[in-house]
């Protein structure tokens, strides 16, 4: 583990495997940067991979008020610690926070895999109020099960999910998540106007099994970005194995 300090003094923790190019994965609600480990030891052998807990997780400190733009900057302390250029991975909200950071911060390139950007007439003031009520009472199981209901998983799974050890601890960090996917919307549940800026050759991906409203928000984010690619993956949910995401992230980073 090595850490860095971000522009507000809060320590980020991280990880680096493998050598190359480097490219940072950003991980979506509840993940530290454990989750995307396999990930980053299937892209090792070309690239160097950065993991790291985002703010309020793992070994990461926190500071607050929360705002959006000092997840930005521990993305950006990041950059620096790899040597100014690299690329980037956001994963579901992730993938928001990727899009927010690449705005600003010079990335080489950036891939969205299946940001969870509501369509055009959703409902921007729920923010997931169920989900803030039951951590104001100290309920952060109960907060996590609520929050992947939102998601659309059945609650008997919802439940068994949400007593996964670890899981209640970074369920104080849900409500930055919520943050990230209503940051810069301008009408409905897609911040068009900031996609638009986003300009780096970009890598849109969604698995055809998945969330019917993830695959509709990866075609409208392709459609909004001015340099961006489709790609499906096959058969693939929302979680996708390292051995089936891997390749299609090396073909796109070697280009």
């Amino acid at each position: 583990m090595e850490k860095v300090t971000s522009a507000d003094g809060t320590t980020i923790a991280y990880d680096r495997v493998g050598t190359g190019s480097p490219v940072i994965l950003v991980g979506g609600a509840l993940c530290d940067r454990n989750s995307h480990r396999p990930l980053a030891e299937a892209l090792a052998d070309e690239y160097e991979v950065i993991t790291y807990d985002r703010r309020g997780r793992g070994d990461s400190g926190d500071t607050a008020p929360y705002d959006v733009q000092r997840e930005v900057e521990d993305i950006a302390a990041l950059l620096t610690a790899t040597g100014g250029t690299t690329a980037i991975y956001g994963h579901s909200s992730g993938a928001a926070l990727a899009a927010i950071a690449a705005v600003t911060l010079p990335f080489s390139q950036v891939v969205m895999h299946e940001p969870p950007y509501g369509p055009d007439n959703a409902d921007t003031d729920d923010d997931g109020g169920q989900v803030i009520e039951a951590l104001r009472d100290g309920r952060n199981q109960d907060a996590v099960e609520q929050f992947l209901l939102m998601t659309g998983l059945p609650k008997e799974v919802a439940q068994q999910v949400a007593a996964t050890p670890g899981l209640a601890d970074v369920a104080p960090t849900l409500p930055y998540d919520f943050a990230v996917m209503g940051h810069a919307l301008d009408h409905g549940g897609t911040p068009v106007a900031l996609l638009r800026r986003v300009t780096p050759d970009t890598l849109v991906l969604a698995g055809t099994a998945t969330a019917p409203f993830m695959i509709d928000a990866a075609h409208r984010v392709t459609e909004i970005l001015p340099n961006a690619t489709y790609a499906d993956l096959p058969g693939q949910q929302h979680a996708v194995p390292p051995e089936a995401l891997a390749p299609v992230l090396k073909n796109f980073l070697r280009r």
